[in-house]
Order: C-alpha cells, then sequence, then structure tokens
C-alpha cells in the first residue's frame, strides 16, 4: 500500500466516522428520559384524581386562596400554577425533587352531548419541565383532559 492509498483511506474512514458521530449524537439528543416522562404523567394523573374528586356545585365559601385544601369544587382550580414554581402539596409546600416541574389548570364551561354549557366543566392539566420551550432535549408538555357534570 502507497502512502496516497493510506491518506485517501484515513480519509474516508475519518468522513465515515463523523458520520456514524453525528447520527448518534442527534439521536442521543432527541430522545428523553422516561423517568422525566414518567414523572411528569404521575403529576398530571395526581392532579386531575385531585380535581375530579371535588363536587360541582361550589361549597358555603369561597375556595379561592393559595393553597389547594382551601379549594371547595372544581371551580377553585381554575388558573392554578400560573404564579407557582415548583409542584406543591395540597398545603402549598414545596416538594423536594418536583422544583423543575410546572403545573397548570384550566377549567372552563363546555357543552358536551345532550349536556349545556352550564352543567359541564372541561378541566385541561398540563404539566412541564422548566426549559422546554427552548430546550428541545426536553419533553413536550404533557396534557390531560377531563370532564365534571352537574350529578343535579
Amino acid at each position: 500500500m502507497t502512502l496516497i492509498e493510506l491518506v485517501v483511506a484515513l480519509v474516508i474512514m475519518g468522513v465515515a466516522l463523523a458520520g456514524v458521530v453525528a447520527v448518534y449524537a442527534s439521536t442521543t439528543r432527541a430522545s428523553v428520559d422516561p423517568v422525566i416522562v414518567q414523572q411528569m404523567q404521575a403529576i398530571a394523573d395526581n392532579m386531575m384524581e385531585e380535581i375530579l374528586l371535588k363536587p360541582y356545585a361550589p361549597g358555603p365559601a369561597p375556595g379561592a386562596g393559595g393553597a389547594r385544601v382551601n379549594f371547595d369544587d372544581v371551580r377553585d382550580y381554575n388558573g392554578y400554577g400560573l404564579a407557582i414554581q415548583g409542584i406543591r402539596d395540597v398545603e402549598g409546600n414545596a416538594i423536594p425533587g418536583l422544583e423543575r416541574y410546572t403545573v397548570l389548570v384550566a377549567v372552563t364551561r363546555t357543552a358536551l352531548t345532550n349536556i349545556p354549557d352550564t352543567d359541564a366543566l372541561q378541566i385541561v392539566v398540563t404539566v412541564s419541565v422548566n426549559g422546554s420551550a427552548t430546550d428541545t432535549s426536553l419533553p413536550n408538555p404533557i396534557v390531560l383532559t377531563g370532564w365534571r357534570t352537574n350529578p343535579s
């Protein structure tokens, strides 16, 4: 093998290796850590379950306030999470290890088949990781939608 053949072979191997490394890097960057996704799903599930267990009709006293322990009906959750950093328990205490997640809740009146909008509420729970809007290596937000109807 001559020196020229050796140089050409090294160049070809270098280009091939660069291609393999580029594919590996983009695949690794695009993959999402499944633990983060599972944690987001658990947060969304727990919040949706908590909301759906509340009564449709408002309670005797307004439930608005910072801590969810004061929420006495589904509507009290509307707008929850807009000014809150991290995930909190029902008493408003930060949960260690969940500081990088955010949860937003929207509750709106909606009409369903044979049910007027005065008797049905749509609940949308969105969980995201802080920075996911700019960092493509983080997962997209998880959105759960549920409905609560007036039982009367």
